[in-house]
């Protein structure tokens, strides 16, 4: 039989605010997250702007910030959303006697978590600086070695997809599976999905789940300008995330960790924590096409959606709300709702399906999650986070998105879908908890 599983705690850092609490009222109050980018000069670049965390200071979450110090990025937005998560669902963090009832060899991590920003800067200095001699002396075998001599071992290290996940075992003490998913927009949903999987399976008791990522970098950047994947609407950066609206041009990068404590209902009733809602299904599959591109058939966000909904034992009319991947591109945008057509049929005009990347821009790694979280919140309050900047429907686009500002709506079962590059495909549905 397999186990019943449960979310008990939530912790986000993200362009809309460092807490879960300030992050759901600024999208209550329909705000933007996005600016122009101060991480480094992007005066030269096609897309001047990004959605990026401000405020941050990641040592106010740990007794040993010494321990992260050299963490990337993305890995000190994760000890922030991992130190929320754990204080919601009564877990015991940077203790050696933890108190909390879960057997650390039980309790394991999975994450969706992108490469960190590589230590270019010492790199490309050294290069700039000994190109001269080197070119002078054709000493390129001497240049090359100093270069590559004053990059930061520590901080190559640190770019790896998998430390976040290293730096949140260190930081809870979690001793079980512990893994990391690097399956670009899908990952976090993913990691959720898959974590809840291992949990039913009684693989672990507790999972701490979810994505941490940054891209906002110049490699990151001029890669996804390349592509003409990012909106380039520099006159107006709150408003250039406008998933589903006809004058749409590309999405907003943002950067985050989202993370959820899982836990078998078995554990969460065992240590009397409070339960936020149920995971119930979980689907996953590859469009098998193009590397940039989604089937124009939908075929691979088809069978991701029908697949979990199979897993939940539920039929398309049992869905009351979908938080799209809703990313504000052409393709995404036409693609996606051309999938919930297709697989919600008559019911698809009659049920909500928002994008919060209109606000938050897209944290891509740690987006599905983030935004898993705001399904969590619709949950327990009653309220559709809505699609902001949606003032020119695209006439071809005209399903329910909830335009422009939240709704007041019963929602007790809630679908979360993802799609990243290279056709990789993550839904996840949750419920309302029921005894």
């Amino acid at each position: 039989m397999k186990e019943r599983v449960v979310i008990t705690g939530l912790g986000i850092v993200c362009p809309l605010g460092n807490d879960v609490a300030t992050m759901w009222k600024r999208i209550g109050n329909c705000e933007s997250g996005m600016d122009y980018t101060t991480i480094f000069d992007a005066s030269g670049f096609p897309t001047k702007f990004c959605a990026e965390v401000k405020n941050y200071d990641f040592a106010k979450y740990t007794k040993n910030p010494e321990l992260h110090k050299d963490g990337n990025r993305h890995s000190k937005f994760a000890i922030g959303a991992a130190a929320q998560a754990c204080r919601q669902a009564k877990i015991d963090i940077e203790t050696e006697n933890p108190k909390d009832g879960i057997d650390r060899r039980r309790m394991g991590i999975y994450l969706g978590a992108g490469e960190g920003s590589v230590d270019n800067e010492n790199f490309f200095n050294a290069i700039v600086q000994g190109w001269d001699d080197a070119a002078a002396k054709m000493d390129w075998i001497k240049w090359a070695a100093e270069a590559f001599g004053k990059m930061q071992p520590v901080r190559e290290l640190e770019q790896e997809p998998n430390m976040p996940a290293a730096h949140v075992s260190m930081f809870t003490g979690a001793r079980g599976p512990v893994r990391s998913c690097l399956t670009a927009c899908a990952a976090s949903t993913q990691a959720v999905g898959e974590a809840f999987k291992m949990l039913q399976l009684g693989q672990a008791d507790v999972m701490i789940a979810g994505g941490a990522h940054c891209m906002i970098h110049p490699l990151g950047v001029t890669g996804f300008n390349r592509l003409t994947a990012l909106s380039t609407r520099n006159d107006s950066p709150t408003t250039a995330s406008r998933p589903f609206t006809a004058s749409r041009d590309g999405f907003v990068i943002g950067e985050g960790a989202s993370l959820v404590i899982l836990e078998t209902l078995e554990s969460a009733k065992k240590r009397g924590v409070e339960i936020l809602a149920e995971v119930i299904g979980y689907g996953g599959s590859n469009d098998a096409f193009r590397v940039t591109d989604m089937h124009e058939e939908a075929r691979g966000a088809v069978q991701a959606i029908e697949a979990a909904l199979k897993d939940a034992k539920l039929t398309y009319k049992d869905i009351d709300y979908v938080s799209t991947h809703g990313t504000s591109t052409a393709e995404n945008d036409k693609i996606e709702t051309f999938a919930l057509k297709k697989v919600f049929k008559e019911e698809a005009k009659n049920i909500p399906a928002s994008s919060v990347k209109s606000m938050m821009g897209h944290l891509i790694g740690a987006a599905g999650a983030a935004e898993l979280i705001t399904c969590v919140l619709a949950i327990r309050d009653g309220i559709l986070p809505p699609t902001i900047n949606l003032n020119d429907p695209d006439p071809n686009l005209d399903l329910d998105y909830v335009p422009n500002k939240p709704r007041k709506a019963q929602v007790d079962i809630a679908l979360k879908e993802s799609f990243g590059f290279g056709g990789q495909n993550s839904v996840v549905i949750i419920k309302r908890y029921k005894n």
